[in-house]
C-alpha cells in the first residue's frame, strides 16, 4: 500500500473516532495533540490547548495545585507529552481532525483546476513566529483572569477565537457556533473576531496547503517536545541527486530536506511527517521514517515512479 494511500485510510479513520467517538463510549481525553475540538458534542477526544488554558487559568493556587486537580494536571501534561514522544508530528499529518479538512480543501482546489498559491519562504518563515506568539498569548491571558485583571470570558483566550470552533462542530450538525453571542461586549467581540477569522482561513486553507499549520499554536507547543520524538525523518546526503522534488511536494515548503548536505536528521520544526517527500524521492534509501532509530519506510525509485506514472 502506497503510503499516501494508508495516511488517506488513517485520517479518515481518526476523523471518525475523534469527531463522533464519543456517541459509541468513546472517550480519549483532553490531552491530544492534535486539532479535535472540545465544542463538537460526542467527540472522542480533544487537543490539549483547552486544559492547557484552564490549568494556567484555574490551577495556580497551590491548594489546587498541591491536591487532586494538581495531580489530574500533572496526569494530563504527561499523556500529552507521551503522545508526542511516541508519535511527533504524525498526529498532524495523519490525525488531525482539522487537518484533514484542510486537505479536503486542497483536493477540491486542484479538482477546479486551481494552483496553489505561492507564498515566498521569508513570508513563511515570519508568518511561522505567529503560532508562538498565540501561544504566548493562550498562556499569559488566563493568570490574568484569575486575579481580576480581564473579564471572566477571556478565561479561554485562544478557544475564544480558533477557527476550528466555529468549523468542525458543522460537521457533527452543530451550527449553533456561528452565531453572535450579545451576553456583553466581550462576547461580542470574541464572535465576531471568531467568524472573521475562520472564514479568512477557510479562503486561505483553500489557496494554500496546510495554511492554518503556519499559525497553529499547538504545533508551536509540539515543537518545543521535538527533541524527545521518536518518528524523525531522516536523509541519506550522499545518496541525495539534488532534484528537489522533495521541495515541490511538501505541503509546508520545507527548505531544508533538500538543502541538508551533511545531517542526517532533517525533521523540520514544521514538518508534519506527512510522509510525501519521502513517497516522491526517486532514490532508493535516500529518505527514511525512523521510529525509535528503527527504520519504517525508506524511498523508492521503483514507487516514486509508479506515482510519477499515474499522474501522467
Amino acid at each position: 500500500m502506497r503510503l499516501t494511500s494508508l495516511r488517506f485510510l488513517v485520517q479518515h479513520l481518526g476523523f471518525i473516532v475523534l469527531m463522533y467517538g464519543g456517541r459509541f463510549g468513546v472517550n480519549l481525553g483532553p490531552a491530544l495533540p492534535c486539532f479535535a475540538c472540545p465544542y463538537v458534542v460526542g467527540c472522542g477526544g480533544h487537543c490539549y490547548l483547552m486544559g492547557l488554558q484552564g490549568y494556567i487559568g484555574f490551577g495556580l493556587s497551590w491548594t489546587a495545585l498541591s491536591g487532586f486537580d494538581g495531580w489530574r494536571v500533572l496526569i494530563w501534561f504527561l499523556i500529552f507529552a507521551g503522545s508526542v514522544v511516541l508519535l511527533g508530528k504524525a498526529w498532524c499529518g495523519w490525525l488531525c481532525p482539522f487537518g484533514l479538512v484542510h486537505d479536503w480543501l486542497s483536493a477540491l482546489r486542484r479538482r477546479l483546476g486551481w494552483r496553489e498559491a505561492l507564498i515566498a519562504a521569508s513570508t513563511m518563515v515570519r508568518l511561522g513566529w505567529i503560532k508562538y506568539g498565540l501561544l504566548a498569548y493562550l498562556i499569559l491571558v488566563p493568570p490574568l483572569v484569575t486575579v481580576g485583571w480581564l473579564h471572566p470570558d477571556f478565561k479561554l483566550p485562544f478557544c475564544n477565537i480558533c477557527p476550528a470552533k466555529p468549523l468542525l462542530p458543522l460537521l457533527a450538525g452543530q451550527p449553533q457556533y456561528l452565531s453572535l453571542d450579545c451576553t456583553n461586549a466581550v462576547t461580542l467581540g470574541f464572535t465576531a473576531l471568531s467568524l472573521l477569522i475562520a472564514g479568512g482561513m477557510l479562503v486561505g486553507m483553500f489557496l494554500k496547503d496546510r495554511f492554518f499549520c503556519l499559525f497553529c499554536p499547538l504545533l508551536a507547543l509540539i515543537r518545543l517536545l521535538k527533541p524527545l520524538t521518536a518518528l524523525r525523518l531522516v536523509k541519506t546526503p550522499q545518496l541525495c541527486h539534488g532534484c528537489g522534488t522533495c521541495r515541490r511536494v511538501c505541503p509546508m515548503d520545507i527548505e531544508e530536506v533538500y538543502q541538508e548536505q551533511e545531517q542526517t536528521d532533517v525533521q523540520a520544526g514544521t514538518c508534519l511527517n506527512c510522509g510525501r517527500c519521502l513517497e516522491s524521492c526517486p532514490v532508493d534509501g535516500a529518505l527514511h521514517f525512523n521510529w525509535f532509530g528503527r527504520r519504517l519506510f525508506s524511498s523508492s525509485r521503483r514507487l516514486a515512479l509508479r506515482l510519477v506514472g499515474k499522474k501522467l
